[in-house]
């Protein structure tokens, strides 16, 4: 009964995790990097398909990303659906290709994206904090139904709180990370 809860719990948190990553993908840092188009969706069809889908992204150079349709007619619908996108990219398109450039950032947008990343991390926290709590409660269930002693629901509590700061502490480094990246000239 314990591990499961503990399992759930650090599934939600692992959950937490990858959200708050593919949050801080979505922030430019100046540099080029495949992962910032993961949330364009392209009108491929009638269906909303994600860019990665129907077209490959590389890198061209430190500054450009090339993105190479593998159907050539979906060329303006991309380069649309990325100007479109809340990502502040201008494309271009080069015949069968369409090139990204990455805008320079300058101090005040650079503090301006530390400042979502921090907020994304705490919501990431905040989320971490939610699994615990549930999981706190689920163990408080089972002491009162008679189906786990005190000491048992207290071994269970110390567990789900180890796991909580792993996983807090994780926020940590993806946070510090992102934002060494960001201040990065």
């Amino acid at each position: 009964m314990i591990d499961e809860i503990k399992s759930d719990a650090e599934t939600r948190m692992k959950k937490s995790l990858d959200a708050l990553h593919s949050a801080f993908n979505k922030i430019r840092t100046g540099r080029a990097h495949p992962a910032i188009l993961d949330s364009v969706m392209v009108n491929y069809y009638g269906q909303q398909t994600p860019l990665k889908q129907i077209a490959a992204v590389n890198v061209e150079d430190s500054r450009t990303l090339a993105v190479a349709p593998w159907e050539k007619g979906l060329i303006p619908v991309i380069e649309k659906a990325i100007m479109m996108s809340d990502l502040g990219l201008n494309p271009a398109s080069t015949g069968d290709v369409i090139r990204v450039p990455m805008p320079m950032l300058t101090e005040d947008s650079r503090r301006e994206m530390v400042k979502q990343a921090k907020a994304d991390a705490e919501h990431g926290r905040v989320s971490i904090r939610n699994a615990r709590r549930d999981a706190n409660n689920d163990l408080k269930e089972l002491l009162k139904e008679k189906d786990i002693t005190e000491d048992e629901e207290r071994k269970g509590q110390d567990a789900i709180q180890k796991l909580t700061d792993l996983y807090i502490a994780d926020v940590e480094k993806m946070l510090k990370s992102k934002e060494d990246d960001l201040m990065e000239v």
